[in-house]
């Protein structure tokens, strides 16, 4: 739905093993923010927050 306040920190380019690091920010219904961490080699990549609308998964 929506992402905010992203920065691209570092260069990832094909090899590069990305380790991506989310925590939940807030929750309200089915609507979820969560800010992430993109990580290369121990190195901040990315970053950001990420509003999105969550569906129930089948069973």
């Amino acid at each position: 739905m929506a992402i905010d306040g992203v920065k691209f920190r570092k260069q990832v380019v094909p090899g590069d093993q990305l380790e991506l690091v989310v925590t939940l920010v807030k929750k309200k219904r089915n609507i979820v923010k969560v800010k992430g961490s993109a990580f290369v080699e121990g190195q901040l990549a990315c970053e950001g927050e990420l509003t999105a609308m969550m569906t129930p998964s089948e069973k």
